[in-house]
Order: C-alpha cells, then structure tokens, then sequence
C-alpha cells in the first residue's frame, strides 16, 4: 500500500501585483499528476473610443511615449474657459440685480411724494355751463383754501436743489429711480427696461468676475496646501487638521484678489450710458484706481478696504464649516452626522447653515461694496446708476450704523397722486388724511429702521439654498455648494 505523496511542494504563495493573464503553472512533482489548466482567460476586451466633449480625454495606452500635446492642452483650456464663462454669465443678472440692490441709499426721511402728473379734467366736464358763475362771482377770494405748491429751492446759479431722492424732476436721468424695487428680480427687470441701462447692463462685469472665480477656485487650494505643508508635519495625516488653516487660506486668496473684486463692484455700478461713464474696462478701472486711489498700496491696505475683505472672507468659511457640525445634531437623526453615513440629513444641515449663516455675512457684504463704491484719493465721485449716498462712510461701524438709524425698509415706495379738482375742493379734508397717514407710516417699524437694506437679496440666497437641497437630495450630489457659492 503506497504512501500519498506530500503536498508541501504544491504550495505556490499568491502574488500582491495584478495579473490579467495567468501565469504558467509551477513546476510539479514527478509523482502527481499536473492540474488541467483552466478553461477561462482573462483577456481584457478592445478599449472603447471616448466620446467627451471637445475630444478631450487623454489615452491611456502607457507604451505611448509620454510627451506634450499642445493641441490637447489648448483644447482643454478652452473647453474649460468656455464653460467657466458661460457658467458665469448664468448668474451675472441675478449678481447685478443683488449688487445694486446693497448700494442702493433710501433715506427714511424722505416722504413718499404725491404724483406731479395731475389728472386732467375731462373736456365735457371743461366745457360745459353746469358751472355756477354767480356763487364764483360772489365768492370771498379770502376764503378759498386752494394752494400752490412752494417755489423750489434754488441755488446761486439758479439751478433747484434736489431735496429728495424721490423728486423725479431733480433725479438725474442715469439714476434708476429708488423705491420700486423690493428684490432682486425686480430690480433685474427695471434694469432691463430703464433707457440708460437695457439688457446688455445685466452682464457688466462680466469678464472680471469669470477671471475672478477662475483665479480664487485656483489659487486658494493652493494656498490651503502651503499652509498645510508649513504648519502640519506629515505625521499628523490621521488627524483633523486645526479649523483656522482652510480660513486662512480663503482669507489670504481673497486679499490677494481683492483688486479684482473691487474693480468688478466698479464696473457693475456705474452707469452705462457713455457720457456719464468712468471706466472703459476692467484694465482701464484698475489703471485709474491706481493712478488717482493711492496705488497698490492703498488698494490692498486702506481701512475700508482691508477690514471688510478680512471680515467678508472670514465669516463666510468659517460659518460654512461651523454651522452644519451645530445643526447636524440638533435634527433628530442621531449624534453621529456626518456626510457618510447619513448624506441627505448633512445636505439639510448644510443648506440650514447657509441660510444661518445670511444673517451675518450679508450685512457684511452690504457694507464691503458700499465701501468700494466710494472713491478716495484725487478721484472723482463714481455716477453710479442707483442712488448712493452722498456723504461717504468712514469704516464698517459708521456705515452699519447709518444704514440702521438713516434709511427705511419699506420697500416698495407707494407714491400717493391726487387730482387737480380734489384738491380745489377738498383741500383741508386731504391734508387731515395726509397727515393721519404720514402718522401712520411713521408708526410702522420697517418705515423707521433699514435693517432690510443690510438684508437686500436675501430671498435669492435661500431660494438657491433650497435648489441646492433639492439637487442633492434628488440627484445624489455628494458637495452641497455645486459651484452657487457666488449666489
């Protein structure tokens, strides 16, 4: 009876490389029999040809010689610059509309005026002898109560000094008249429809704020893995890296191309009509900025440039990290939310933060375009196309504090008209309900405050927060921004 022979020598350790194709089979003893060798070849089938947009997707056949296409590379930036600028030129209407929405100035104290239009008497009416000439014959001329209106104030040249941002007459004709205007939407229309702005006007800036966002999605990864590499040694890989790190990095990429943003607020807000305006370009903006601002010094450290490029580029990282960690466990789902193990209660946390997060980032963005409206320097007043105001803020307090205590909220304005045959005849009666209704308006507590005005576009930002929601829950997009941070 023969001993079974010993399967010490079969053993063949496993390989940690991939293969595709089997190897040969190793050496066998003498004394058993070699396995039959496997039916099946793993052989990998033909690649199939790519079909991305431009022709764009490189080979990946590694025996080619690895060298530099031009032609791909050329391609692949103008594929890319192209989607950027449409991408951009989306959103730019809706970004004018909010911009001119924050640096529109609407005093409180400022009535809402009635209509000059008077409404014309009918022509029967005129005409006709159903007027009792005897009772106006012997009428005491002492007791009529019509009035005129008062001479307007003139100054030494003759010309009427503008008392209210509300008089149509003095309001020069490249401002867009205030106080119709409650939204963004509104005011994208009425920039659609006034003679000194029309449809081109939506898309101002358009070409710095492309170049902008190309630059700061660029620019401040970069960054973020400098600092990473200065201030977190390789062994602390495992672990979370400290919170101030990423908001350094939004705050140092955002100085860096805060030139770019205030030329942007520039271009956006001045009139396009030819004769009233400053800048040609945005090369032209930032050559007259320098020459007549103080140059690059006073563009990158003045006061009421510097503080509220820090606060704005700050806050906003900041909030957009330390919000959805606050809410996160504050939703019912349990104490462990995070985006991998319950996605769609993280997206929901996110999009509450960021609405959160409005309550203290718009006033502060408010306040930073007001401030780079204002010129400095030997520069002259830029005539911009909404009313600003015309006494310059001195920093971020005084400017938040005037907006609060100066400006009303009661957006929009209802302008109150009256006939020329009512106020003939019922003179005292309209000035009792005038005054009741003035009194009423006074009484009303967004007529006496402009906290809206630091909150202008803030129905945009939660509707595309509720958009961002729905594509995320729905679409399975793992980032909740999506590239809408700009919105």
């Amino acid at each position: 009876m023969s001993s079974n022979p010993s399967l010490r020598d079969l053993y063949n350790p496993p390989s940690s490389a991939w293969a595709f194709i089997p190897p040969p089979a190793p050496m066998q003893n003498a004394s058993v029999p070699a396995p039959a060798p496997a039916a099946t070849s793993y052989q990998w089938t033909t690649r199939p040809a790519h079909n991305s947009i431009f022709d764009l997707s490189p080979s990946l056949d590694l025996s080619e010689p690895s060298s530099l296409d031009v032609s791909l590379l050329l391609r692949s930036l103008f594929a890319s610059a192209l989607l950027q600028y449409t991408s951009t030129a989306l959103v730019m209407p809706l970004e004018v509309g909010k911009l001119l929405l924050q640096i529109q100035w609407i005093p409180k104290d400022a009535p809402a005026p009635s209509s000059q239009i008077y409404e014309e008497e009918e022509e029967e009416e005129t005409l006709s002898d159903s007027t009792n000439e005897d009772e106006s014959y012997f009428a005491d001329p002492a007791a009529s109560h019509t009035k005129y209106p008062a001479p307007k104030p003139v100054d030494d040249q003759g010309y009427v000094i503008r008392t209210s941002v509300l008089e149509d007459g003095t309001r020069p004709e490249y401002i867009i008249p205030v106080g119709s205007m409650n939204g963004t939407w509104d005011m994208v229309k009425r920039i659609a429809t006034f003679r000194g702005e029309g449809w081109l006007s939506l898309w101002k800036g358009l070409l710095t704020s492309c170049i902008h966002d190309v630059l700061f999605s660029n620019v401040q990864p970069l960054v973020d893995n400098i600092i990473h590499s200065i201030f977190l040694s390789s062994a602390a890989g495992l672990y979370r890296p400290p919170l101030l790190l990423p908001v350094a990095s939004h705050v140092i990429t955002g100085f860096l191309l805060s030139p770019l943003d205030l030329v942007r607020t520039r271009l956006v807000a001045q009139s396009a009509m030819q004769r009233y305006r400053t800048y040609t370009g945005p090369f032209d903006a930032l050559r007259q900025i320098i020459a007549q601002e103080g140059g690059i010094r006073s563009i990158y450290f003045h006061p009421q440039l510097l503080i509220p490029t820090i606060l704005d580029n700050g806050l906003r990282p900041l909030l957009h990290i330390l919000m959805p960690t606050l809410i996160a466990p504050r939703l019912g789902f349990g104490p462990h939310v995070a985006p991998d193990t319950s996605p769609i209660a993280w997206a929901f946390a996110q999009v509450l933060g960021s609405m959160a997060s409005l309550l203290i980032t718009l006033p502060i963005e408010t306040v930073r375009r007001r401030l780079q409206v204002q010129t400095r320097g030997t520069a002259k007043a830029l005539r911009t196309c909404a009313e600003t105001r015309p006494v310059p803020y001195n920093g971020v307090v005084d400017a938040l504090w005037h907006i609060v205590t100066e400006e009303r909220s009661d957006l929009p304005i209802k302008r109150r008209s009256k006939s020329r045959k009512q106020q003939a005849e019922h003179t005292e009666e309209n000035d009792s309900n005038d005054l009741f209704a003035e009194k009423q308006d006074e009484s009303r507590w967004l007529r006496n405050t402009g906290i809206g005005q630091l909150y202008r576009g803030m129905r945009m930002r939660v509707g595309v927060s509720v958009i961002v929601l729905l594509l995320t829950t729905f679409g399975g997009q793992r980032e909740v921004d999506g590239g809408w941070a700009e919105l």
